[in-house]
């Protein structure tokens, strides 16, 4: 494989993982394609992989590789033609009157790692996720060589919402989102998603990565409900307006 950009050139090798189940749908099994473990990572080489489909997870990069599934398609959204539906302006004004949004260094912190804990012991109370340990935690969302960020979300100074974010030269990489599952009833995820939006534009940049929508994954389903979308597919991104259904090949092949 060969990524280029104006100051990286530079052949990296590839390793393809053995069989392994699914994260996301419940029949297939997976294999995941990661960049050279040794490989000298940076924010620059981040932003040319990114844009080829991949994804950050601690240190590593990655992006799946299965051999009879091509569900797991890259998106992201063109910040300056986001047009936020009735529902996400709602969530939006609903949090204004008390928000305080504070923007922090990517290291542990207690306070993050207990709301992370009580998130994953909720939401995936049987999965490999549930009780983490600070290792856990630091492995899955620090990483040395990337520029993160951790966004807290507070009401009336109370905690409620982190979201792990990666500022990348051309774009904002959502990477992970967590908040207090006794507050899910006021959509804290959608929250985090459209201030990353904002954020993005006022930096003057192009993109929100949202990673990977899957399509037959409820979990992952909400990242198709911000229009207009690309979707990566057939080595170039395609966009499709909030009129339109996504229809790609790859979910014509899969299953």
């Amino acid at each position: 494989m060969t990524t280029s950009n104006r100051n990286d050139d530079r052949h990296i090798r590839l390793f393809r993982t053995t069989e392994h189940p699914c994260s996301y749908l419940p029949d297939p099994e997976a294999r995941t394609l990661f960049i050279d473990p040794d490989a000298e990572k940076s924010t620059l080489l981040y932003q040319s992989l990114i844009d080829m489909g991949f994804r950050r997870s601690g240190t590593e990069i990655y992006r799946p590789d299965c051999e009879n599934c091509t569900t797991c398609i890259s998106v992201r959204i063109p910040v300056d033609r986001f047009t936020p539906r009735r529902s996400q302006r709602r969530v939006w004004n609903q949090h204004q009157s008390n928000l305080q949004v504070t923007i922090q260094s990517a290291q542990f912190n207690p306070e993050h790692f207990d709301l992370y804990a009580k998130y994953m012991d909720s939401r995936h109370p049987d999965g490999e996720m549930s009780n983490p340990t600070v290792d856990d935690y630091c492995r899955f969302l620090i990483s040395p060589w990337c520029d993160s960020n951790f966004v807290e979300f507070r009401s009336d100074n109370k905690l409620f919402c982190v979201a792990v974010i990666d500022m990348l030269p051309r774009g904002i990489s959502a990477v992970y989102t967590f908040f207090d599952p006794e507050m899910s009833g006021l959509s804290p995820g959608v929250l985090a998603i459209l201030w990353q939006i904002n954020q993005a534009k006022s930096l003057g940049l192009n993109w929100l990565y949202l990673g990977y929508w899957v399509h037959g994954c409820k979990k992952m389903e909400y990242k198709q409900d911000y229009r207009p979308v690309q979707v990566f597919s057939e080595g170039i991104w395609k966009e499709f307006p909030s009129t339109e259904t996504i229809t790609i090949p790859e979910l014509d092949r899969s299953g």
